[in-house]
């Protein structure tokens, strides 16, 4: 448009419209892996929140809560200690909706089959509107199966913590309507080896324990509860801390700074100094690390579940911008190179979330008590978490170049954000040697874990190639003993999944889908180097434009099943 008394100088041509006013969850893949798993009752929820999380109105608020971070107030204007934290409202818009929809810790209160599945695919959903506030509610969700290893406290306080009610206010946990719940392991000298840990519990006369030290990392410090490490005279023991007291009071729990990160900016994360603060123990003294692994598993799936998230969105942002972009006289997607980005990046999204919801309708499955999905659970969760979450930032870079220069602009699209946010899951509860090792001992010290992991394969044995790559992946497993094993573990968590991934996709997605994703990735992993061609080096002769059709924004359910 020209301004009046100006001479034009260009006229705005053939730039795309941002994406906004859509349906997140019109992912067919997400829609029918809630079916498949038990959640299938959710689906119009799903839609309702997707509708939600696509709205221009949400993005304005996801780009708040990032430009404004929170901040630390660790006095008042009289000098009193408050170590509060102050958040724009957009946060607290976002994280009310997260709550009322149930992403906390609902699931544990929902008798019904699937309420986890439910759960998962509507954190997928909710987290393509904002990653950051998801922290506070993936340690909610995980803070429950850690909690109950004390009746008492659970008693009181998993119902709260379900409740689905969000109340940031500072008040006596008992007092409110609706609970929050943070993390507390890491300490400077130590990191993931928090066996190093050096915060002291002494036991107190009324069966309390009083807390001293410091802990280099504390997620959501601004929560209502907290699930901490700490050296009780048995040795390291889990324990619930209270930011306020029973009586009102503040509990001796200091914010000393927040963390200058990355990504993940909207979200508070903070190193804290306790001064005999007031907790109570949870689980078996001198069993920390086995009573708060409950909580690492499920923030781990989380992490997966965020992950896959974070390459949906930037897939579909790619595929729509390169259908409405036109370059040398054709659109952009109909460029053969680009056709071909595209569909790699929309394999490696739809293997992802196929993989993540059935991670979570194992998990569903598992607290209920089959044991041979908890078993799955426990050698895929942690292959899985490796493998998915460092594909995130190579899958978002990608995402983002096919928008060109506009791609690195700030306020051009979600991409940038989505870029710094994307490394974190990848190094949030167990970085990648961690977990690799992780998937090692799942092995070594459970034999049902390999056979839970190899009966999950088989069932897609009909497809030749997935069969060749559950051969490879059997002697592999066989290895796993070896007093060597530890330099191969990332190539065989790699391996892990994606030979679970292809086996899932032969089984449930698109032939199109199935057979592109076998033939790029299969053979790579079996040779031990995982997929190392460039994305967009597809062979010749495959389906692209059906691939493509899964990511149009919007798409809805489809036909499931090949």
């Amino acid at each position: 448009m020209m301004t009046p008394g100006r001479h034009a100088t260009h006229e705005v041509r053939n730039q795309v419209p941002a994406l906004a006013d859509y349906d997140v969850s019109g992912d067919p893949a997400l829609i029918a892996g809630l079916h498949r798993e038990g959640g299938g009752w959710a689906e119009a929820e799903l839609h309702e929140l997707g509708t939600l999380a696509g709205a221009a109105s949400t993005q304005e608020h996801a780009r708040l809560a990032n430009v404004y971070k929170p901040v630390l107030r660790t006095h008042d204007s009289r000098g009193y200690r408050v170590d509060e934290v102050d958040f724009h409202p957009s946060w607290h818009y976002l994280m009310s909706t997260a709550v009322s929809h149930g992403l906390h810790a609902a699931p544990w209160a929902d008798a019904r089959p699937g309420a986890h599945v439910a759960r998962a695919a509507k954190f997928v959903v909710w987290t393509q509107a904002e990653a950051g506030h998801g922290c506070p509610i993936s340690m909610t969700y995980a803070s429950v199966p850690a909690i109950r290893h004390a009746p008492d406290l659970a008693a009181s306080y998993a119902p709260l913590l379900a409740a689905p009610v969000y109340d940031p206010s500072l008040r006596a946990p008992l007092t409110k309507a609706g609970l929050l719940a943070g993390m507390a392991m890491t300490e400077k000298q130590g990191g993931s080896d928090v066996r190093a840990n050096t915060t002291t519990a002494t036991p107190a006369d009324d069966g309390s324990y009083l807390l001293t030290g410091h802990k280099w990392f504390c997620s959501a410090p601004m929560g209502d509860l907290f699930l901490v490490l700490a050296r009780a005279p048995e040795g390291l023991t889990c324990f619930l801390l209270p930011r306020v007291l029973p009586d009102g009071s503040r509990n001796a729990m200091y914010l000393q700074r927040l963390k200058d990160k990355l990504g993940n900016t909207s979200n508070a994360s903070s190193e804290v100094e306790y001064d005999h603060a007031v907790a109570w123990r949870v689980g078996e003294p001198g069993r920390g690390v086995r009573t708060i692994i409950n909580m690492v598993s499920a923030t781990r799936l989380d992490c997966v579940l965020g992950s896959a998230a974070a390459i949906r969105q930037a897939t579909v942002i790619a595929a729509d911008y390169a259908c409405r972009r036109r370059s040398f006289g054709a659109s952009l997607i109909d460029h053969p190179a680009m056709t071909s980005v595209v569909a790699d990046l929309a394999l490696e999204s739809e293997a992802a979330i196929t993989l993540a919801l059935r991670l979570a309708g194992a998990a569903d499955r598992a607290a209920r008590g089959a044991a041979i999905e908890a078993a799955l659970l426990r050698v895929a969760l942690p292959a899985a978490k490796f493998w998915v979450c460092k594909r995130t930032p190579l899958i978002t870079a990608e995402a983002l170049e096919c928008l060109g220069g506009n791609g690195y602009v700030e306020d051009f699209s979600a991409l940038p954000r989505l870029l710094r946010d994307a490394p974190l899951n990848s190094i949030w509860e167990g970085s990648g040697n961690v977990t690799a090792l992780d998937v090692l001992r799942a092995l070594t010290r459970e034999p049902d874990c390999a056979d839970a992991l190899l009966a999950e394969v088989d069932l897609a044995a009909g497809d030749a190639r997935v069969a060749a790559a559950a051969d490879q992946l059997r002697a592999e497993l066989k290895a796993a003993a070896a007093p060597d094993a530890q330099r191969d573990a990332r190539r065989l968590a790699s391996h892990v999944t994606l030979t679970l991934q292809a086996a899932l996709l032969a089984r449930h997605a698109p032939a199109a889908v199935a057979d592109a994703f076998a033939s790029t990735r299969l053979q790579p992993a079996a040779a031990g180097a995982g997929p190392a061609a460039p994305f967009g080096a597809l062979p010749r002769g495959l389906d692209l434009p059906a691939i493509l059709a899964r990511v149009a924004p919007g798409a809805g359910p489809v036909a499931t099943g090949r």
